[in-house]
């Protein structure tokens, strides 16, 4: 049988190369006794080349006759093999070097050896430094969906509790509008000034609180000198309080000092003080809402100029947040948070109520803090439907037809209205349907809330399933005896105060309807840099679909909410035009640590 001589050449090559080391070993002279004589360089080599001419991985010469003969076949006219791949596609020397196809002579081939160590010695280096990252990148949910709507979720793996946003997901921002101690102030001279602007403060505390913060905003731009804001008698409320009945008026003209010129009420050279509100000649009105600061430089300044004491009026979102200086939006924080402190009994008995939650069952505890907005105005002004006997609707109807008449018309077109509202998360929720929503996140009966409320439509029997679910269920009443309350009961105000501050110090702050009093305790959480309690914007919109299909089963409900709110907890983002800054005070008043 023919034999191919190049299939033999590759069988005996490991043969011929024993045999070249015998040779090498049985010419070598002798060395000491019971020491094996080692090669010299000249056997070394020739063993080396022996070995190489019969390797399978070192290539033959094109036209050579070696032991498969000549370029057509062998010795027997057999087909010669096609040459090894490494002959066909010729290699890179360091890839060469890498797969021992290099001759190791080659003066080249450690410099080869070297450069791929360092080579895979720094991608081993970069992928441990990299892996973690990419690694939780992949694994993170940045953005979620759920039944084809799109919702950002927080790219972390640490797990949130029920009482705390996760720390990894807490930036790390601090509060800075405060006026630094090395600042310069641009306060211009008495002689200076513009002249006088006087406001009256618009609403319940907390629009009162923004339409303060906005004064001393338009003061700054004008050049001007403001008069301690009055805070005008609510329609609703029928209060009577004073700026000084429930703000710290010296910290507060002290803190400023550097910033706006600030007097406690108008100067005696002026004797038309009856007339400062009702007469034309001193009352700037329509300002449009969120107006921008040329607005005031081109309209209002030269009246100020002219008349050097000028009341504007109303006074209410008066400023815009995109089209006014960096500079006033820092201030406008730095009244919020720093100027306008309240009177020290007020802070000390929000202190006392929040102690005395945390230490309602003898142990310290968290409570969450729940503003339930469900009084008679806000239900009669939201126009939606809400569960209830036909003659609390029928009661309803009147009230919204004697409040609202141009928009109740014979109220058949609301109906509607109703209903879409409701499907958009634009109705405040029943107290029934926040305890379902805080059910499904988890909070159990034991958990203690605080509830801040005005006087709640429907009373008890509107709070009934509420409080079933949740019987630690509290008021600032339940908390403080009746001789505490008594005290702040003399400004209606007051008694709001002590809402926002227990709130402000709650582990747990959820909201059930926009409004003032949400939006700043939100900002003023996230400004102080409480990123780790939750702030918890409940979805409206998830209850008209849990009530709206019967066969929704509880577990599918509670995943619902479950991942429609896990960024709904308060945590700072970036702010984005015509967003609010009193609830987000992120890129305007704040820096990162």
């Amino acid at each position: 049988m023919p034999t191919n001589t190049s299939l033999g050449t590759i069988q005996t090559a490991p043969t011929t190369a024993a045999a070249a080391r015998h040779t090498l070993l049985a010419q070598t002279p002798p060395g000491p006794p019971g020491e094996a004589a080692p090669p010299t360089m000249a056997e070394l080599r020739h063993a080396t080349a022996a070995a190489s001419a019969s390797s399978p991985f070192v290539a033959l010469p094109r036209g050579g006759s070696g032991a498969g003969g000549g370029d057509d076949g062998g010795k027997d006219g057999a087909p010669r093999p096609s040459p090894p791949l490494h002959q066909r596609y010729p290699l890179p020397p360091p890839v060469r070097a890498l797969l021992a196809l290099e001759d190791p002579r080659s003066p080249s081939a450690p410099a080869y050896y070297r450069i791929l160590l360092a080579v895979f010695a720094f991608l081993v280096l970069a992928a441990l430094i990299w892996a973690p990252s990419v690694w939780s990148r992949l694994n993170a949910p940045y953005l979620c969906r759920k039944d084809g709507i799109r919702l950002r979720c927080p790219g972390v793996n640490e797990r949130g509790s029920l009482w705390e946003n996760p720390h990894a997901a807490a930036t790390s921002w601090k509060p800075c509008a405060e006026r630094r101690s090395d600042e310069i102030s641009d306060l211009v001279s008495e002689n200076e000034t513009s002249g006088y602007i006087f406001i009256h403060a618009e609403g319940g505390l907390n629009q009162q609180r923004i339409a303060i913060c906005n004064a001393v905003a338009i003061a700054k731009i004008m050049n001007a000198t403001l008069i301690l804001p009055v805070l005008k008698q609510d329609q609703i409320w029928k209060d009577q309080t004073k700026f000084e009945d429930i703000f710290d008026v010296d910290h507060f003209i002290n803190y400023l000092k550097d910033d706006v010129r600030i007097v406690r009420d108008i100067p005696d050279w002026f004797t038309e003080k009856d007339e400062l509100f009702t007469s034309i000649k001193r009352t700037v009105k329509n300002i449009p809402k969120y107006a921008p600061a040329q607005f005031y430089i081109d309209n209002v300044l030269p009246r100020i100029k002219e008349k050097k004491i000028m009341s504007i009026k109303p006074f209410v979102d008066r400023l815009g947040y995109d089209n006014v200086p960096m500079k006033i939006n820092r201030l406008r924080c730095r009244v919020n948070y720093h100027a306008l402190k309240f009177l020290p009994d007020i802070e000390e008995m929000a202190d006392k109520l929040a102690t005395r939650m945390r230490n309602r069952t003898g142990n310290v505890n968290p409570y969450l803090a729940l503003h339930l907005r469900f009084e008679k105005g806000m239900v009669g002004l939201s126009f939606c439907d809400f569960v209830g006997t036909r003659e609390e609707k029928a009661m309803m109807a009147e009230y919204r037809k004697k409040q609202w008449p141009r928009r109740f018309k014979n109220g058949s077109h609301l109906w509607p209205l109703a209903l879409e509202k409701r499907k958009e998360g634009r109705c405040p929720l029943e107290p029934g349907e926040i305890g379902f929503i805080l059910r499904a996140m988890g909070y159990t009966k034991e958990s203690q809330i605080y509830v801040a409320s005005g006087q709640v439509y429907g009373g008890n029997n509107r709070m009934a399933p509420l409080r079933n679910m949740f019987p630690n269920l509290v008021t600032k009443e339940d908390l403080a005896s009746r001789e505490e309350i008594e005290h702040f009961k003399k400004h209606v105000t007051s008694l709001a105060a002590l809402d926002f501050l227990v709130c402000l110090k709650s582990d747990v702050f959820v909201m059930t309807h926009g409004g003032n009093f949400a939006k700043l305790i939100i900002g003023f959480r996230r400004y102080m840099g409480r990123h780790r309690l939750k702030s918890i914007k409940p979805d409206k919109g998830l209850m008209s679909k849990f009530f709206g299909d019967p066969y929704m089963p509880w577990a599918t409900f509670v995943e619902d909410v479950m991942i429609t709110h896990q960024t709904r907890t308060g945590l700072p983002e970036a702010t984005f035009p015509h967003y609010d800054l009193w609830e987000n005070p992120l890129t305007h008043c704040m820096c990162r640590a």
